[in-house]
């Protein structure tokens, strides 16, 4: 299990996908807000020019020298829904990034997102 304080370290960190191939930089981590554990991660990904944050899970990551390995291959990342790098994630994308994952989405009891930025 990750723990927050450690993710941290993480930022600017190389993304890699099982078979090592870069996916690209660690920019922030989403927590699960019934749980407040690390969920997801957006990964900074493209052109020098036209970046954009791409969403993947954090289940089964494992820390490296320099690097955070997803268990998640890079198309399937690559693929995944997005948001510019100042944007903020829209209430009615999140289920989404589950779904292209096959996770169950789960907000709370009253409607709250699942996912909160740290």
């Amino acid at each position: 299990m990750i723990r927050s304080a450690d993710i941290r370290e993480w930022r600017n960190q190389d993304v890699v996908d099982e078979k090592q191939r870069r996916i690209g930089l660690l920019e922030a981590v989403y927590v699960d807000t019934a749980t407040d554990e690390p969920a997801m991660a957006t990964v900074r990904t493209g052109l020098p020019t036209r970046h954009r944050l791409v969403f993947v899970p954090l289940d089964d990551a494992v820390l490296g020298p320099g690097y955070v390995q997803v268990s998640y291959p890079k198309g399937q990342v690559r693929k995944a829904p997005s948001i510019g790098t100042d944007d903020v994630l829209p209430v009615e994308q999140e289920e989404e990034i589950f779904q292209h994952y096959g996770m169950t989405y789960r907000p709370g009891a009253a409607g709250e997102r699942q996912l909160a930025r740290r």
